[in-house]
C-alpha cells in the first residue's frame, strides 16, 4: 500500500503569492467594488454630494441609443482587431520560422512594435494618414482615393483598427513563433515523405498543434481590443468624427472625465467589466472544448 507524502506547511508559500494578491486587491478588486458602489449614485450639479438612485444609471444606459450603438461598434471593432492581428501574426510567424540566415534580425524587427506605447502608435499612424502631409494619403490620392479620416467615419474606424492590430501583431507573433518551433521537425518530415504539400502540412499539422496557443491569444486579443486600445483612439480620433470610433472604454472616459457624470461612467465600467468577463467565460466554456491539447 502506497503511503501519501505529507509536506510541512509554512509561511513561505503565502509570502511568495502575497505580492500578486496585494496588487490584485488594490488595482482590480477594490476599484471594481468602488465602481459598483458609484454606479448606484448620481452626483449633484456642484459635485459636493451624491444621491442614491439604485439601478437608474443602468436603466438610462440601455435606453440611450448612442450607448447601444457604441456596444455594437465595440464588438465589431474588437472582432476585426483580433482577427487581423492574429491572422497577420500567424503569417509572419510561419515565414520567419522558415528563415535560416538573418533569423534573429527578422524576428527583432517584427517584435519592435510591441515596445511602442499605444499613444505613440496612434500618433505614427495619424501622421502617415494625415490628409495634407501623410505619405500614405499622398499615394492613395494618386490612385484617386480621397482619404480624410477627420470627416469620414468609416475611414477613421478602418484606420483605428489597422493601428490597433499593428500594435498587437508583435505580441501574437512571439507566441505563434514559439509554438511553431516547439513542433518536432520529424512530424513535418514524415508528412513530406508521404507527399503532403507545404500548404497541406500547414493546415493539417501546424494549425491543429497551434490550437492551444491560438485559443490563448484569442482571449488576450479580445481583452486588448476592449481595454488597451484607449490610448490609440485618444491619440488618433478622440472618438470622432461623430462618435464613429467611440468604443466602450473610451465612452467611460468621455462620460466620467469630460462629462463629469461619475455615476453614469461607473455604470458603464460595470457593464464593460461584465461583458468582458462574460466573453472570457464563453470562450473557456465553449471555444476551449474544440481545442486539442
Amino acid at each position: 500500500m502506497l503511503k501519501r507524502s505529507h509536506f510541512p506547511t509554512g509561511p513561505l508559500p503565502y509570502l511568495l503569492v502575497a505580492p500578486q494578491i496585494i496588487i490584485t486587491l488594490i488595482f482590480f478588486i477594490w476599484p471594481s467594488f468602488e465602481a459598483l458602489y458609484e454606479s448606484l449614485y448620481i452626483q449633484n450639479a456642484f459635485g459636493t454630494g451624491s444621491v442614491f438612485v439604485g439601478l437608474q444609471n443602468f436603466v438610462d444606459l440601455f435606453e440611450d441609443p448612442r450607448y447601444l450603438s457604441t456596444v455594437g461598434r465595440t464588438f465589431v471593432f474588437s472582432g476585426l482587431v483580433a482577427v487581423l492581428a492574429m491572422g497577420l501574426a500567424l503569417i509572419f510567424a510561419s515565414l520567419a520560422d522558415r528563415v535560416i540566415r538573418g533569423a534573429f534580425a527578422y524576428r527583432t524587427l517584427l517584435i519592435w512594435p510591441y515596445a511602442v506605447a499605444p499613444a505613440v502608435a496612434g500618433a505614427l499612424w495619424i501622421f502617415m494618414f494625415d490628409p495634407t502631409l501623410g505619405i500614405v494619403t499622398y499615394v492613395l490620392n494618386m490612385f484617386g482615393i480621397n482619404w480624410n479620416q477627420a470627416v469620414n467615419g468609416t475611414q477613421a474606424m478602418a484606420l483605428v483598427i489597422m493601428a490597433a492590430a499593428w500594435k498587437q501583431i508583435a505580441y501574437n507573433f512571439l507566441f505563434f513563433l514559439a509554438g511553431m518551433q516547439a513542433i518536432p521537425a520529424s512530424v513535418y518530415e514524415a508528412a513530406a515523405i508521404d507527399g503532403a504539400s507545404p500548404l497541406r502540412r500547414f493546415a493539417n499539422i501546424t494549425l491543429p498543434l497551434l490550437a492551444p496557443t491560438t485559443f490563448f491569444l484569442l482571449v488576450m486579443n479580445v481583452v486588448y481590443a476592449f481595454f488597451d486600445t484607449f490610448g490609440i483612439i485618444d491619440a488618433m480620433t478622440q472618438g470622432g468624427p461623430g462618435n464613429s470610433t467611440e468604443i466602450l472604454v473610451y465612452k467611460v472616459y468621455q462620460t466620467g472625465f469630460v462629462g463629469l457624470d461619475l455615476g453614469g461612467s461607473a455604470a458603464q465600467s460595470v457593464v464593460l467589466m461584465f461583458i468582458v468577463i462574460t466573453l472570457t467565460v464563453f470562450q473557456f466554456k465553449f471555444v476551449e472544448k474544440k481545442v486539442q491539447y
